[in-house]
């Protein structure tokens, strides 16, 4: 194993190239996946990704997994500070399955709901189905997003170490932590993932090149 340091930009450029060199199954939509704690930045990484391949000319619809939250009802039901919660309860997978991924399969409709609630407000966002033309790119980013059974063809996980991973996250998320200590134990996501990426510093990112 080997690690190749790059700048954020030559990252974006990395995973961009994947994807493009990637023929979407059947002829349809390439399905990519952004994996990492808050702290690592997936969405940053998810956006400049969907704004390369943009201007190559795919075709690109950006899903946050922040935006498939369960209703707080059900994801607070024991408590505003529950790891296991967090990690069993608050992303509504089925709603991913059903709104986004499903769309995608052969025969599917093509369209795909950009976001369901805010999480802020618990709010639905009554957003419309847009459609993802055939070739185009779906771009997910989110936290604990690996071994879900999500029909994905490209996944990058942004891996931290415990202790970068405790010094970047916020005072008032703290109490996440036990959860993406579970998720290493559980979920391996840095055995499943296509590409993995050290995030320990920001600035420099590291390619784990296998």
């Amino acid at each position: 194993m080997q690690v190749r340091p790059l700048s954020f930009e030559a990252l974006a450029d990395t995973v961009t190239e994947r994807a493009t060199r990637l023929a979407a199954p059947g002829g349809g939509r390439l399905r990519l996946a952004v994996d990492g704690a808050p702290a690592a930045g997936p969405a940053a990484l998810a956006d400049a990704v969907a704004e390369r391949l943009r201007l190559l000319g795919r075709p690109t619809q950006r899903i946050s997994a922040d935006d498939f939250l369960r209703p707080a009802s059900l994801r607070l039901e024991y408590g505003h500070h529950d790891a296991d919660a967090f990690y069993d309860d608050w992303l509504d997978s089925n709603a991913l399955f059903r709104e986004v991924f499903d769309p995608l399969e052969p025969g599917g409709s093509g369209a795909v709901l950009p976001a369901l609630r805010d999480a802020r407000s618990d709010r639905s966002v009554r957003s419309a189905p847009v459609p993802l033309p055939s070739g185009g790119v779906l771009i997910l980013d989110g936290s604990l997003l690996l071994g879900r059974w999500f029909p994905l063809d490209l996944t990058v996980h942004l891996h931290l170490s415990p202790a970068a991973l405790a010094r970047r996250t916020p005072a008032d998320q703290q109490w996440t932590l036990p959860a993406f200590d579970r998720y290493t134990a559980e979920a391996r996501p840095t055995e499943v993932a296509d590409l993995v990426v050290r995030a320990d510093d920001p600035r420099r990112p590291a390619l784990v090149v296998t």
